[in-house]
């Protein structure tokens, strides 16, 4: 039986600086993003996560479970170990406003088109 999964699809602008953009994107490789973000990741329920860029543009998947709720998972991981460490660096690459959840940064898209539902 095939287990069912929810997909989300967040978006975030970089600051349009190349040199803020190399280093954020390797903050988010294996030996540099902190172990203790990643764990938190999979404890509260992701699945699967993959950042795309575009330029400064940033677009987020999240694979979860079919019972996974966004709201209370990211909740609890705002308190698990070195996240707001993690947020607070990140704050300086991200057009945003400092201090601020990742719940608040990163926009939720909404899809409208399924090939698959055609």
């Amino acid at each position: 039986m095939n287990k069912k999964t929810q997909r989300y699809v967040q978006v975030l602008s970089l600051k349009s600086d190349p040199e803020l953009i190399r280093t954020y994107k390797q903050w988010h490789t294996k030996g540099h993003i902190f172990p203790e973000v990643v764990d938190g990741l999979r404890a509260v329920g992701v699945e699967e996560m993959e950042i795309y860029i575009a330029d400064n543009r940033l677009v987020m998947i999240v694979e979860a479970g079919d019972d996974f709720c966004w709201e209370e998972a990211f909740d609890t991981l705002s308190i698990l170990p070195r996240q707001k460490e993690w947020e607070t660096l990140m704050d300086g690459f991200q057009e945003c406003v400092p201090g601020r959840p990742s719940s608040e940064k990163w926009k939720m898209t909404e899809r409208f088109f399924k090939l698959s539902e055609m």
